[in-house]
């Protein structure tokens, strides 16, 4: 493998088999009988009670070959089920592949599942130095390093308590800390942002940029694709367990996301839903841009089983690590109708010039509604990528960005 080569997976796949039908439950005395028999007839074939025609197996990922640069993040793309997880793990080693193989040069520091690595009977000061020696470290480097991991996890207080007592928010915050800081090579991270607060979940981005600015390599796994955007300069895109796009970052967003229109569009089931959501005058294979100085529209259909007598729609924005930065619900009487009739909707919800901050943002709709019968049906609708582009005024990091005007006033 060459130098400059940190990952190389050639044709990985992973199989597994579904559908077993149990075993009848066995007492000591069957069991004995059992042996008797094959003692006594070693010739006679043994029961079959799985038939390979009462089995399925399904591919979670087939034929997987690509290569990923020392130093490149990487961020992977795809629906649930995609197979993104379970290439984690074949990466890891934490799963055996069903065929072909995966190389990786360096040390592999990887967080997949909240306290994956940990002995729960153990303390967090124990696990430390348990994932340390796992890593290949000695004790004198993660002694070292002992003091950042605790303060970056903030659970200093409970660092002598066995992690059996830690909440799922204290398992990850110290998984990630103990991940991120014992310098791994490589750096494998699997919805780091699913659990946590805000403030945490900004700590992790920033972490992992500073991890990545030091030339290590990193993949990254989230449903955060704002995240992925914000972090990563290239993308994987997984669907039904085959690599469907490897490229730019922006390119495999916007694969992803005609991905998720299409697969809306093409949907042959009736009933209530969001059909698409996507920006008015989009393209398809293109994505959703906008100038944070403009005005723009969502173009959307809502498609209704039912009527619905009264109810509300929602129209929901995010930013990079989730802080909601829009939450806007209107009443169906505001749109002058008493009611929603069954059948498909086609709406355009308008926005003013937002003056977002340069980035990547989600957009997504829902609405609550009552039938004649008082039922309440409730949909959210797929999410839409919108890159805001725009001039960066100056340094400033925060969210909006609108152009005041300054004056200098003379003392009369």
């Amino acid at each position: 493998m060459n130098n400059d080569i940190a990952i190389r997976v050639d044709g990985l796949s992973k199989q597994y088999r579904i559908g077993l039908r149990p075993e009848k439950y066995k007492t000591m005395r069957d069991s004995l009988a059992h042996s008797f028999s094959k003692l006594t007839k070693p010739w006679a074939a043994r029961p079959n009670n799985n038939k390979d025609n009462d089995n399925d197996t399904f591919w979670a990922v087939s034929d997987l070959s690509f290569e990923i640069k020392c130093g490149e993040v990487v961020g992977i793309i795809g629906r649930n089920g995609a197979g993104k997880s379970t290439l984690l793990k074949l990466l890891a080693r934490i799963t055996e592949p069903t065929r072909g193989h995966a190389d990786l040069r360096g040390r592999i520091g990887a967080l997949l599942e909240v306290g994956t690595g940990f002995h729960h009977e153990l303390t967090g000061r124990e696990n430390i130095f348990l994932n340390g020696a796992i890593l290949g470290m000695r004790r004198a480097d993660i002694e070292r390093k002992f003091d950042e991991i605790v303060e970056f996890s903030e659970v200093g207080k409970f660092i002598d308590t066995p992690v059996k007592r830690y909440s799922s928010g204290m398992h990850l915050r110290l998984a990630f800390s103990v991940a991120a800081h014992l310098e791994p090579e490589i750096l494998l991270v699997d919805e780091v942002l699913a659990v946590g607060d805000t403030a945490f979940q900004k700590k992790c981005i920033g972490k992992m940029e500073n991890v990545a600015s030091q030339g290590r390599t990193v993949l990254f796994v989230s449903h955060n694709l704002a995240a992925i955007k914000e972090l990563c300069q290239t993308s994987l895109v997984l669907s039904n367990g085959k690599l469907v796009y490897r490229g730019s970052v922006n390119e495999g967003l916007a694969h992803y996301s005609e991905a998720v229109a299409s697969a809306a569009t093409e949907e042959t089931l009736r009933g209530t839903r969001w059909r698409y959501v996507r920006l008015q005058g989009q393209k398809p294979n293109e994505p959703a841009t906008t100038n944070n100085e403009a005005p723009f529209a969502l173009d959307t259909s809502l498609e209704l089983e039912h009527t619905l007598t009264r109810g509300y729609l929602f129209a929901i924005a995010t930013d990079a690590v989730g802080n909601q930065i829009i939450h806007q619900r209107i009443e169906f009487e505001q749109l002058n109708r008493e009611a929603l009739t069954a059948g498909i909707h086609q709406m355009l919800i308008q926005f003013p010039a937002l003056w977002l901050s340069p980035g990547l943002y989600t957009f997504h709709l829902k609405f609550t509604g009552y039938n004649q019968a008082g039922v309440e049906e409730r949909i959210e609708s797929e999410r839409l990528l919108l890159d805001v582009t725009g001039r960066d005024q100056g340094i400033s990091r925060s969210l909006l960005m609108p152009p005041p005007q300054w004056e200098v006033i003379d003392p009369s």
